[in-house]
């Protein structure tokens, strides 16, 4: 009897998570999540490769599974399941950069703010909350937009913010015909302490 070499049982580990995840049962394929995190590297490829699957469950499950790793190519899988076909997967991707943000997914985002489903949107912006600063200015830019949608959903998160960085744009959009958009932007004032005297003519 022969021992089987670190990398076929690397191999047979790899491809037993992938069964797991696939297997259509949420409770399994969530029980090996953890295994995933501890694979760290050797187990993206595959799991990119399961975001082209046909099945979007299979599709969703390795977008759970890349939000777990540390890793840019994982990064790079999430922001392209982020435009996903299915609303599902795209707001697990949305969820998934909330909670690992990097300002490299700001303009994947942003365009999220766009989304025909709404809790895509909603997740985008959080996501964006996430990364902070460094948003701001792509959120500035949003504000912009003729979607009011999209303009109530950039607001809510430079508000959300709290960076002085945004008072400009935020100032700007207290002119906005949606009263959610005149809302947010007073409170993401409010928050930054910035006050507002309005005189009487």
């Amino acid at each position: 009897m022969t021992c089987r070499s670190p990398h076929r049982k690397l191999d047979l580990l790899v491809k037993s998570i992938l069964i797991e995840l696939t297997s259509g049962d949420d409770e399994r394929a969530e029980a090996v999540v953890p295994q995933v995190a501890s694979l760290g590297e050797t187990v993206v490829d595959s799991l990119l490769a399961l975001l082209e699957s046909p099945s979007t469950d299979h599709r969703w499950w390795a977008t759970r599974a890349l939000a777990v790793l540390d890793h840019s190519k994982a990064q790079g899988g999430i922001q392209i399941a982020l435009r996903d076909d299915d609303p599902n997967v795209r707001q697990c991707a949305a969820l998934s950069l909330r909670l690992r943000p990097t300002p490299s997914a700001i303009p994947a985002l942003i365009n999220a703010l766009h989304d025909t489903d709404r809790l895509v949107a909603r997740f985008a912006a959080d996501a964006l909350v996430s990364i902070g600063p460094s948003a701001i200015e792509a959120l500035s830019l949003a504000i912009e937009s003729p979607d009011p949608a999209v303009r109530i959903e950039a607001v809510r998160a430079l508000a959300a913010i709290e960076d002085p960085l945004a008072i400009h744009a935020l100032f700007a959009a207290l002119d906005d015909p949606s009263p959610l958009v005149c809302y947010w932007a007073e409170q993401g004032l409010e928050r930054l302490g910035v006050g507002m005297v309005f005189f009487e003519p």
